[in-house]
């Protein structure tokens, strides 16, 4: 809330404004349904984020008692999600606050009910990757900085281009090797995404095994390019090309590890831009990190 008044000065009138706290509220918290997605739909099309319903689904289906909404005044006010990976870790995401309720403590109150849903589960680690403003937040919470990523994003004209056609590729040698570098299986996740964009799966074999692969979703902005993981500078420009290649969207979504020693090489090449910083932060012991210095970009911050 902001009071204003005015006070009459030699010079005529001058205007004084205070921005009061709002007052917080206690919000009614439940888990959310497949009737609630809409309603998680226009949260996320305020924030201006890139899910789909699709994505809604994969966090319902994958976690049933682990998405939550908040209700307030009888309006759905914000939402929080979370999955569990192989009991390993956890991931938090899509944690949204209408702007209406927002500074009323909604958003830690979620963020509360998805740390002790998972405290709950026995979770030894839970991890989440976190914007500049709410990693105060978390740091409270017991969150500690594991690695920052970026938001790197292209702009371009595809034109009249022709959809490439390649045949089908089998995810199954990337899901045995992606439980190695992420640190926990997430193959039934992995083959959700392959299948509803089969197009952008991209492999990059090498002798008996993979170089590298890369994965990609079509969202509601842009298509999406994650998880790109390569063991070489030469692999993950491959993977890089043949992605691009296979798109047909004008802009392009990247969350790239900032220590990756080749990615944002590549990126910036390519007429990619930095759009906004990230950090993966974490809480409890991390004992199956993963390999992240194999790991150009990430799957999305929703999803770890």
């Amino acid at each position: 809330m902001t009071l204003s008044w005015r006070t009459i000065s030699t010079d005529g009138f001058d205007e004084f404004k205070i921005e009061l706290p709002r007052v917080p509220v206690i919000p009614h918290i439940r888990a959310m349904t497949p009737a609630d997605i809409p309603a998680g739909m226009r949260l996320k099309e305020i924030a201006g984020w890139n899910q789909t319903s699709e994505d809604w689904v994969r966090f319902l289906e994958f976690s049933p008692d682990g998405c939550f909404l908040a209700e307030c005044e009888n309006r759905v006010a914000g939402t929080a999600t979370t999955i569990i990976y192989e009991n390993r870790f956890a991931w938090i995401g899509m944690i949204l606050v209408d702007p209406e309720f927002r500074r009323r403590g909604i958003g830690r109150a979620l963020l509360e009910k998805a740390v002790a849903h998972l405290e709950a589960e026995a979770v030894p680690c839970i991890k989440l990757d976190a914007t500049p403003a709410g990693k105060i937040l978390y740091q409270r919470l017991g969150f500690e900085a594991e690695y920052e990523i970026e938001r790197w994003v292209l702009k371009r004209d595809t034109g009249n281009a022709r959809p490439v056609q390649r045949p089908s590729q089998d995810p199954g040698a990337a899901l045995a090797m992606d439980r190695e570098i992420f640190g926990a299986d997430r193959t039934a996740l992995l083959r959700s995404i392959a299948g509803t964009a089969p197009e952008l799966l991209v492999l990059a074999p090498q002798d008996k095994g993979l170089a590298g692969y890369a994965f990609g979703r079509s969202g509601s902005l842009a298509d999406h390019l994650g998880p790109w993981i390569a063991r070489d500078a030469v692999a993950a420009r491959q993977l890089l090309a043949d992605f691009l290649e296979r798109s047909q969207r004008d802009t392009i979504f990247v969350d790239v590890l900032t220590n990756n020693s080749w990615a944002r090489a590549l990126l910036n090449q390519r007429g990619f831009e930095f759009s906004r910083p990230l950090t993966r932060m974490h809480r409890g012991a991390n004992i199956y990190p993963g390999q992240p210095d194999l790991v150009c970009a990430i799957l999305g911050p929703e999803f770890g």
